[in-house]
């Protein structure tokens, strides 16, 4: 029981040494504060600029299910119950902001930047290419040059340097 509790911890210890554990604990501390950031520019922007078509806040719009609703000197329900459909929306738009800034300004730029480097990675593999097919090429031909020259009667004299072919 106690090596398989060594391996557990092994494992919990080498995860928490990778480095994607890290990043992600960066990622959860930023998406915090910005959550805060989109939360009160709902409440403090779109909120009232929702109130001011209709006649209060959008986290205060609601409807009553079962009987009018009364509230007390508190802003407490006593009698009914309350639908909170405008916290929802107000929920939803906060939500859809979020997606946006998210998307445009880190998840497209991201996609753009990876596509230019997978393009300029493709240019450079085309040329390495290209590259390793031209030296290909020059080697087969000193190759055929060689063989054509060691031939005898291939226009030469069959020795080093002594024959009618073309030089590289």
């Amino acid at each position: 029981m106690t090596p398989k509790k060594e391996s557990v911890m092994a494992g919990f210890k080498a995860f928490l040494m990778r480095g994607n554990v890290i990043d992600l604990a960066v990622a959860v501390v930023i998406g915090a504060a910005f959550t805060n950031i989109v939360n009160s520019v709902v409440k403090g922007v779109i909120n009232p600029l929702v109130g001011a078509f209709g006649t209060k806040d959008l986290e205060s719009y609601q409807s009553c299910l079962k009987g009018p609703c009364e509230v007390n000197d508190a802003g407490e329900v006593v009698s009914g119950i309350p639908i909170m459909w405008g916290l929802v929306l107000s929920a939803v738009l906060s939500f859809l902001i979020t997606a946006a800034v998210v998307y445009f300004l880190m998840v497209l730029p991201m996609a753009k930047y990876l596509a230019r480097r997978a393009a300029m990675d493709r240019a450079k593999q085309g040329v390495q290419e290209t590259l390793e097919i031209s030296e290909l090429e020059v080697l087969k031909e000193i190759r055929d040059l060689l063989a054509q020259q060691r031939q005898p009667g291939a226009g030469g004299t069959g020795g080093a340097g002594g024959g009618g072919g073309t030089t590289p």
